[in-house]
C-alpha cells in the first residue's frame, strides 16, 4: 500500500498532519492528488472547537470523515485534484480534473461515483467553491426566489456573497447583501451586489435569505421581510444557543422561518434532481469569472495545523480559505 498525508482536528484549536494508507484502486475507483482543497469556514469553526452537538454526529459527517467528534476528527469536503490512476471499469477519468467532498489530503482513492469532472473553463482553484455553489443553490431553491423579487441576503461571507450573486441573476430581482462586518464592500462590488449595514437595508422585502451564523443577524432578517414573508435560514450554530426576537410585528405580520439544508433536495424538485446533478450545476454555474474575488487567502498544506486555527477562529474575517498541495 502506499501512503497518504491528511489533516486531523485533534482537540479544540488543534490539529496535525498524519500520514496513513491508501486502499488499493479498485475496478471501479479511482486515486487523486490533490490540487487545491477549501476551508468551509462556518462548519469547520464549529468542528475545530468541538461544537458539533452529539444529537448531530451522524448527521453532520462528511462522506469521507475519518474519526469521531469531537475529537480526533478528519474533516473536509472540499477538495479538487487530478485522477492519477483509474480503475479497469472508469479509464475515461484518468488525467481529469475533479471535483470530491473529502477532507484535507494530499492523495486518496474513492469510488469514481464520488467525483465530478470539473468542466472546461472552470481552474482548479476556483472550483473549490462547488460546495458553496451547491448550498447556494439549494437555499435558492427552498426561498423560492421568483422574477421580480426584492431579495435581501444577511450576512456577507462567502455563501451569503454566492446567494445574492445567484439571484441578482433572476430577472428583475432587486438584491442586496446586509453583514455589520467592515472591509467586505470591494467584495461585494466585485460579485455585483450592493453591500449595506443593518440600519441602512431596505424593508418590506419579498424574500429574505440568512447567513450570517448570528441570532442578531436572524433578527435583522426578519425585520425587513414584509407581511407574510418567509426567511429561509441557510446559518448552521451547531450547538450554540441563538436568541432571535419573536415579539414586535413577528405575530402580526405572520412572518415565517424556513430551515434549508444541502443534505436534501428541496421536495419540489427530488423527483427530478439528485445532489449529483444539484453539484454538476454549481460547478457549470462556476464558470463565471467573478467567484474568484471570494478567496481571501491561501495555505500550503503543510502549513494547515498553523494556519486553521487563526482561519476559522474568533474574530476572522477570511472569506475562502484556500489550501495548496505540492502539485497545485
Amino acid at each position: 500500500m502506499s501512503t497518504a498525508r491528511a489533516f486531523w482536528t485533534t482537540g479544540p484549536g488543534a490539529g496535525e498532519v498524519r500520514e496513513e494508507e491508501l486502499r488499493p484502486v479498485g475496478a471501479g475507483d479511482v486515486e487523486v492528488t490533490a490540487l487545491f482543497s477549501a476551508v468551509s469556514r462556518g462548519t469547520e469553526a464549529l468542528v475545530m472547537r468541538g461544537g458539533v452537538p452529539p444529537s448531530q454526529h451522524d448527521a453532520m459527517r462528511a462522506p469521507f470523515q475519518a474519526g469521531e467528534f469531537p475529537f480526533p476528527v478528519k474533516y473536509g469536503y472540499l477538495s479538487v485534484g487530478t485522477v492519477t490512476t483509474a480503475g479497469g471499469r472508469v479509464p475515461e477519468l484518468l488525467g481529469r480534473t475533479v471535483f470530491c467532498l473529502h477532507p484535507h489530503q494530499d492523495r486518496y482513492v474513492v469510488p469514481a461515483h464520488a467525483v465530478l469532472a470539473v468542466p472546461a473553463g472552470v481552474p482548479a482553484g476556483r472550483a473549490v467553491l462547488a460546495g458553496m455553489l451547491e448550498t447556494a443553490v439549494n437555499g435558492l431553491w427552498d426561498a423560492q426566489v421568483a422574477a421580480g423579487d426584492r431579495v435581501s441576503v444577511v450576512g456577507a461571507g462567502v455563501l451569503g456573497l454566492v446567494v445574492a450573486r445567484l439571484a441578482a441573476q433572476v430577472p428583475g430581482t432587486d438584491v442586496e447583501a446586509v453583514d455589520v462586518a467592515p472591509g467586505r464592500d470591494a467584495v461585494a462590488r466585485r460579485m455585483g451586489v450592493e453591500l449595506v449595514a443593518p440600519d441602512d437595508a431596505r424593508r418590506e422585502r419579498d424574500v429574505v435569505l440568512h447567513t450570517s451564523g448570528t441570532g442578531a443577524g436572524l433578527s435583522t432578517g426578519l425585520s425587513l421581510l414584509g407581511d407574510e414573508g418567509v426567511l429561509t435560514e441557510l446559518s448552521w450554530y451547531g450547538d450554540r444557543p441563538v436568541e432571535v426576537r419573536l415579539g414586535e410585528g413577528f405575530h402580526s405580520r405572520r412572518l415565517t422561518v424556513r430551515a434549508s439544508q444541502v443534505g436534501r433536495v428541496p421536495p419540489a424538485r427530488a423527483p427530478r434532481w439528485t445532489t449529483r446533478r444539484r453539484l454538476a450545476l454549481a460547478l457549470e454555474l462556476l464558470r463565471d469569472e467573478a467567484f474568484d474575488a471570494l478567496v481571501s487567502g491561501e495555505s500550503a498544506f503543510d502549513d494547515l495545523p498553523r494556519d486553521l486555527p487563526r482561519v476559522a477562529g474568533p474574530g476572522s474575517h477570511a472569506l475562502c480559505h484556500r489550501v495548496r498541495y505540492a502539485t497545485g
